[in-house]
């Protein structure tokens, strides 16, 4: 099964198993589709888990997300912004029944 890796991962592997890694560098169509995925496998991680460093993973793969999307981190940061006050957050806790 294929999926996408940090960049420092086959290094790692490498140096703790010894020998090669077998990996490829993926085209554009095929980076854009790894990162989506990437985010699911990451959020189901966090929700598994609750650790903060699930949270730092999902971050990651939001920022790289952002660059394919033309945008800078801060770009998103200001959008969540502006939504929160057009909108509001989350921090009321407000459940509404649909």
């Amino acid at each position: 099964m294929e999926k996408l890796v940090r960049d420092r991962i086959p290094e790692i592997i490498e140096r703790e198993k010894g020998g090669e890694v077998a990996y490829r560098i993926a085209d554009q169509a095929d980076y854009s589709d790894f990162l989506s995925k990437k985010l699911t496998e990451e959020v189901n991680e966090f929700l598994e888990s609750r650790e903060p460093v699930e949270l730092a993973d999902i971050l990651e793969v939001i920022h790289h997300l952002a660059r394919e999307a033309g945008l800078k981190p801060e770009d998103i940061e200001e959008l969540r912004r502006e939504k929160a006050i057009r909108r509001g957050a989350f921090r009321k806790r407000i459940i509404m029944d649909f």
